[in-house]
């Protein structure tokens, strides 16, 4: 039979009629770029509170608000401000006996609970906020956090540099094929950029000066860059 002869002779012809058969085809160059940022954090936040028991509902939750409202005043004598401190819980739930039978247990006292989130501006001061809560009274302190408010800013030279090394590779991949970059023809930062590392730690009430760590956060970010590209002129 004849037909495969016969077919690669007219895909032969067609490809000789047509401009050449590359230039149907975008070239380019696709690279990533990456770049980190590191900054020391400038917020704190810790979550402070008080719990306690008592035989009645009453009792636990008069106590409890006596002794929230000393954390409270401590908070501002330390020199925070009301609008960086705020409540994150409140509970009041009763306390259960033992269960020693299939019978319902009973209902012997409740426990009074109620937390704040402080946000600390002065990083510096943290270790010295956290004894000043104990001191006040507060007996469940934790989950602290650290940030760097101004992470835009970073980013945005995190960025820069990405797109400087998206340039660098795609100029290695240029040489070893033999052509040269032309203009980007396209850019997209691959998702958000996250942090490599928060400083975070908790505390629990202590005799001694609380220690605290607060580290160093580092942003990454990714950019996909393609590049156009041409043939190196002889």
């Amino acid at each position: 039979m004849k037909k495969p002869a016969v077919i690669a002779a007219l895909f032969t012809a067609a490809l000789l009629a047509s401009p050449a058969f590359a230039d149907d085809f975008p070239s380019a160059i696709t690279v990533s770029g990456q770049a980190t940022v590191s900054a020391a954090p400038d917020l704190a936040q810790i979550d402070a509170g008080v719990a306690n028991d008592a035989k009645s509902a009453k009792e636990a939750s008069d106590t409890n608000n006596a002794a929230m409202g000393k954390v409270l005043l401590a908070l501002k004598g330390a020199g925070i401000p009301e609008k960086d401190y705020q409540t994150s819980r409140l509970s009041l739930q009763p306390q259960y006996a033992p269960n020693r039978s299939s019978g319902a247990s009973p209902v012997v006292g409740f426990r009074a609970s109620n937390r704040v989130t402080v946000k600390i501006r002065d990083v510096a001061t943290v270790a010295s906020i956290i004894d000043t809560l104990v001191s006040a009274g507060a007996n469940d302190i934790g989950n602290i956090s650290f940030e760097v408010t101004q992470a835009s800013k970073l980013l945005d030279d995190a960025r820069e540099q990405a797109v400087a090394d998206a340039r660098r590779k795609a100029e290695i991949y240029a040489k070893a094929t033999g052509v040269t970059l032309g203009a980007p023809l396209s850019v997209s930062e691959g998702g958000a950029p996250m942090p490599l590392f928060k400083g975070r730690m908790a505390a629990a009430p202590m005799a001694a000066p609380a220690a605290v760590a607060p580290g160093e956060e580092t942003l990454a970010v990714t950019v996909n860059v393609s590049w156009a590209i041409k043939a190196k002129e002889q």
